[in-house]
């Protein structure tokens, strides 16, 4: 089992800056990569990023790019999530989710644990 813990949501304005951090725990051992997805209210939950858990690779939902950065301090068994020039529409509920394999990496069902989620807000 691994448990996965997010921690850094908030408000912020709009064109401001927000670091997500999610902290696993228990068998970090057995994971492929790490991802980030996201639900705004009566959305479904999107694709954001993922990284491999060995740092090598990083992919992104195209409307991300540039935008926000993943990235993995395994010493820490913690990865972030670097939003910068948030809008609006960023606004959801973000999760970090854990998966012992790479496939469907964009999709929910290819993740076997999550986190609580954390609330992020962008004002305009």
């Amino acid at each position: 089992q691994v448990q996965l813990v997010e921690s850094g949501g908030g408000l912020v304005q709009a064109g401001n800056s927000l670091r997500l951090s999610c902290v696993a725990s228990g068998r970090t051992s057995s994971l492929a990569a790490m991802g980030w997805f996201r639900q705004a209210p009566g959305k479904e939950r999107e694709f954001v990023g993922r990284i491999r858990w060995s740092g090598a690779t990083t992919l992104y939902a195209d409307s991300m790019k540039g935008r926000f950065t993943i990235s993995i301090d395994n010493a820490k068994n913690t990865v972030y999530l670097q939003m910068n020039s948030l809008r609006p529409e960023d606004t959801a509920v973000y999760y970090c989710a854990a998966a012992v394999g790479y496939d469907d990496y964009d999709r929910p069902r290819g993740y076997d644990y999550w986190g609580q989620g954390t609330q992020v807000t962008a004002s305009s």
